[in-house]
């Protein structure tokens, strides 16, 4: 087996276009040791190979299948393993005592759908203890949590009590179909995407016999072939000026929460995220220079949102009735989460008590400022500032402005314009 050397990083285009054969892709960079080969049987397997600092021998270990792991995923497991290595640990050597452990237990005839997204969960995802030491698991505790409810909110629930030997690619399909079918075409995709990860994780330990096949990959193969959609289409939903007014009119008395609602005029006065506004503390706020310090951004760069006045009065009285964070759950008092949100929404338009314009989502917001804002004759580059979008090519590298005082100034016209709505 030779490897191919490569000058650039990987690629998910490369990656599908592997063939058969003896040559092994490696990445670059900080992802330096993540090596991809294309089986005789055409599976692509991502696999690291490093030094053991246990035995100071060569060491391998098999991080998964592509495309049931993506590229990325396979990436981010890979700095864990480092991680890991880092802390003298020898991944592979942990990876087989996990397969002794596992030798002597009862076989697929006992493992059944649940018992296997557990072993997923508590063996791989989530953190959890060995010998007295904390492991860190394959996700951050927030996708830890994601992940469990993904998965137990659709696949436990479906196919919990079968035999996870038994279930068939049409099981899956159908399950995934039923999801899809209420609308949630993006947790449909996150659902099956999971489920194969459960399944090729009890693989690897052995939990089924050889030319066992993971139902929930075939099933992604045959949806796929179906042209089935599992990814949401890419947002041009815009609220015109009159759906904004009606908008604006309906919200107060509407039944979304107080807090929901709060979030949804924030986002509607600062263009952020929802999840950014969401998880927003008022530690990163500053009433005086009427500023928010964004530190957990999309794009990993941290800005100043400029608050304009309508939102900053807003504030003033919400921190006398709200503890750490801005808005909080009223059952933990943690911030509230997202997906409350379109949860909500999809309640409300099912129940017939949605305000009555064609079909948005809270995330629509954000497009409708940023609309909104050329609209009033915002240049481009402080609407993109105000957004906190990324400039890529020349203009990014050469122009450092970060438009904050122009950014004030927009925010301010497009609050004072959503004031004259209301009037």
């Amino acid at each position: 087996m030779t490897n191919q050397q490569n000058t650039k990083p990987l690629s998910t285009m490369a990656l599908k276009a592997m063939k058969p054969g003896n040559k092994v892709l490696v990445d670059t960079g900080e992802n330096r040791g993540l090596r991809v080969r294309c089986g005789r049987g055409g599976t692509t397997t991502f696999f690291y190979r490093y030094t053991s600092p246990v035995t100071h021998k060569l060491a391998q270990i098999v991080i998964g299948h592509f495309p049931s792991i993506s590229l990325a995923d396979a990436r981010l497991k890979l700095q864990d393993l480092k991680l890991a290595r880092g802390d003298g640990r020898c991944p592979a050597a942990e990876q087989n005592l996990e397969k002794q452990q596992f030798k002597d237990a009862p076989k697929e005839q006992k493992l059944t759908v649940k018992q296997l997204v557990d072993l997923y969960l508590k063996s791989y995802i989530e953190d959890r203890e060995v010998d007295g030491k904390l492991i860190h698991g394959a996700r951050k505790k927030k996708g830890q949590k994601e992940v469990r409810r993904t998965l137990y909110g659709d696949a436990v629930l479906v196919l919990g009590r079968r035999p996870a030997c038994k279930i068939t690619r049409k099981d899956v399909v159908l399950m995934i179909m039923d999801i899809v079918g209420r609308g949630a075409n993006v947790q449909a995709g996150n659902v099956l995407r999971e489920l194969s990860a459960a399944y090729e994780f009890a693989i690897g330990l052995d939990r089924f016999d050889d030319g066992f096949a993971n139902p929930a990959l075939l099933a992604k193969n045959s949806l796929r072939q179906a042209k089935i959609r599992l990814t949401s289409e890419r947002g041009k939903r815009t609220l015109s000026e009159q759906e904004i007014k009606a908008f604006l009119a309906w919200l107060p008395g509407s039944v979304f929460t107080p807090t929901q609602k709060n979030v949804l005029r924030f986002t509607l006065w600062t263009a952020c995220r929802t999840g950014e506004v969401c998880n927003a503390h008022w530690q990163d706020m500053d009433l005086v220079k009427k500023t928010w310090h964004l530190t957990d951004t999309k794009t990993g760069i941290e800005r100043y949102v400029q608050l304009p006045a309508q939102a900053v009065a807003f504030l003033e009285q919400l921190k006398l009735t709200t503890g750490d964070c801005l808005f909080p759950s009223q059952k933990t008092g943690k911030p509230i989460q997202q997906k409350t949100l379109t949860e909500q929404a999809w309640h409300l338009r099912t129940s017939g008590r949605m305000l009555n314009i064609e079909h948005w989502t809270p995330h629509d917001l954000r497009r409708t400022v940023r609309t909104g804002l050329s609209r009033m004759g915002c240049p481009s580059e402080v609407a993109e500032a105000i957004l906190g979008h990324s400039r890529s090519g020349i203009e990014g590298t050469y122009d450092l402005h970060k438009y904050e005082k122009e950014a004030g100034v927009w925010l301010q016209k497009w609050a004072d314009y959503l004031d004259e709505m209301t009037v």
